[in-house]
């Protein structure tokens, strides 16, 4: 029996701990190409996301561009809404905020708890199978026993969350950029429409990186 045709559906993607929107490149084609409304977001201090991660203070505000996301949604509108990883903890909360608006939630290797199963065992069953090798935290509180943050590192990466994957989607994931800087009314000929702009940032690059 051939399979009716697929209709067409707004996906809304959340990169895991660590990542962003740029994870999902793959897959995010294959949706498109199929004829879906594909939106792949970059959470707080992540992917091309300017905010840093001190001005981070709560979880709400790592999860605000889905928050604007689901808020912006014309009334009629239901998203699949599909995380990964860790951030299965955050469409959880979602889908009880925004039932109305949601047709399916998708978790990918993602966080899910039950009734029998609180997102704090499954933290601390994740802290107790993986070691996290060359992974950098920060302490922004003051404290020494409190993480604020944390970036993996390229080993704890290759060993634990990539080592099936191709070699080349490796080297992407330990290669996001530094700083995103942002020349507003630029085509993409920026070094002949906004010379002046590009030209100052180059300037402070240099004098940063001497």
């Amino acid at each position: 029996m051939e399979r009716s045709p697929v209709g067409k559906r707004h996906f809304v993607l959340i990169h895991g701990a660590g990542h962003g929107a740029w994870c999902w490149y793959k897959v995010a084609t294959l949706l498109k190409y199929s004829g879906h409304n594909v939106t792949a977001l970059d959470l707080g201090a992540s992917g091309i996301n300017p905010i840093q991660v001190q001005q981070l203070p709560s979880l709400s505000d790592y999860v605000d561009p889905l928050t604007k996301l689901m808020v912006s949604l014309p009334p009629k509108e239901r998203v699949i809404l599909v995380s990964h990883s860790m951030t299965g903890s955050t469409i959880s909360i979602f889908m009880e905020r925004f039932p109305e608006k949601i047709a399916a939630a998708v978790y990918v290797t993602a966080f899910m708890s039950g009734p029998t199963l609180k997102y704090s065992t499954i933290f601390a069953e994740i802290n107790n199978r993986l070691d996290y090798m060359d992974s950098e935290y920060r302490y922004d509180n003051g404290t020494n026993n409190s993480a604020t943050s944390f970036r993996f590192g390229p080993k704890v990466l290759a060993a634990n969350l990539y080592q099936l994957s191709p070699p080349e989607d490796l080297t992407l994931g330990i290669t996001p950029p530094n700083e995103v800087k942002v020349i507003n009314g630029s085509d993409h000929m920026v070094m002949l429409s906004r010379p002046v702009e590009l030209f100052s940032h180059f300037q402070d690059i240099a004098e940063k990186y001497s």
